[in-house]
């Protein structure tokens, strides 16, 4: 039977954003989806306000994380913040960023001290964030910092892009292209493929996963012609993977290993960098694919879209890669 540990907690991400928008859309959508009951951290205020904006019968109720699941049938239950949230849809202020961050470490801290099940993440405007002083590159890194200081472990936080018919992880991620070669090591390599197999097996329940190499350049290197990362540094690393143990092949060139035939023979993708493990997910189930943070303490999903700003005003925002993250992340073992 579900306990009240079993809820997700939920941060509300950007007020200017849909993060609002689309946590009010999920509630409403929860029996015809079977999502997993759920807690918002955030404004209660700024909600009523977004739900009454956009006609949404909503009722929102302010409650402790010990009500919230008892709750989530009748009402949305939301935690209210120290720090308020301006309810101006569509228009960034750095006024806001202290609530988004506190609604993250709150979200965060409540999963760390086992009173939720895992952590789901409305986008954040990093811009703004930035500007008020945010030091990290995005969720997965301030996720990995967060960990890190209340078990006193190291945390090695890897992105994974999850959809129904595809799954795939960055070695590097959120760097100019042109960093990329310098950042590609072999222990970097190492870490992500032996984190990606381990949380297939434990989190996802599949036993010796699967995994593909994408090459670095075109055509993995065209023995050497273009580029000699791929024989240098790729290669040799997966076959010291093998010899770990796992179930590894690569280097692949990258046209040719998203496609519908060459899926079948991986469970996850591991791609050199962003866009390459990106596009491909994205492309094939843009609403259905899943952020998930691999190699922490506790479950993190988000969706795989950003704050939407262009669109925060207007009521249109669809919830379906919100509500894929709440099920994979009510689904996932802890």
């Amino acid at each position: 039977m579900p306990s009240k540990y079993d809820i997700l907690a939920l941060s509300m991400g950007e007020p200017a954003g849909i993060g609002p928008e689309i946590a009010l859309k999920a509630w409403i959508d929860r029996e015809r989806e079977g999502i997993a009951p759920f807690v918002v951290f955030g404004d209660p205020d700024l909600l009523i306000s977004r739900a009454r904006m956009f006609g949404l019968q909503v009722p929102v109720k302010t409650c402790t994380l010990e009500e919230a699941f008892d709750a989530f049938n009748l009402y949305l239950p939301v935690i209210p913040l120290e720090n308020k949230m301006n309810d101006a849809p569509g228009e960034i202020e750095v006024a806001n960023a202290p609530a988004v961050i506190e609604a993250i470490e709150k979200a965060t801290a409540a999963v760390l001290e086992g009173k939720a099940k895992a952590v789901v993440t409305c986008p954040i405007q990093k811009s703004s964030l930035y500007e008020a002083g945010f030091s990290f590159p995005g969720h997965t890194e301030f996720l990995g910092a967060l960990a890190e200081a209340a078990t006193g472990e190291p945390a090695n936080p890897v992105m994974m892009l999850a959809g129904p018919l595809l799954r795939t992880v960055p070695v590097t991620a959120h760097l100019p292209i042109s960093k990329v070669p310098e950042a590609l090591t072999a222990e970097r390599l190492e870490l992500v493929a032996t984190i990606t197999a381990h949380d297939l097996e434990t989190r996802f329940g599949i036993t010796r996963p699967r995994l593909a190499v994408a090459g670095l350049n075109p055509h993995a290197g065209e023995a050497g012609a273009m580029g000699t990362e791929d024989a240098e540094i790729i290669a040799p690393t997966i076959e010291k993977l093998k010899a770990k143990g796992l179930s590894v092949t690569g280097p692949h060139s990258g046209d040719t290993l998203f496609h519908a035939k060459a899926r079948e023979n991986y469970d996850a993708a591991i791609a050199m960098y962003h866009d390459q493990a990106l596009i491909p997910v994205k492309t094939i189930s843009f609403d259905e694919t899943v952020n998930v943070t691999l190699g922490l303490p506790f479950i993190r999903t988000s969706p795989d879209h950003g704050t939407a700003i262009d669109i925060a005003d207007k009521g249109v925002a669809s919830p379906a890669s919100l509500i894929a993250a709440l099920n994979l992340a009510g689904s996932l073992k802890s």
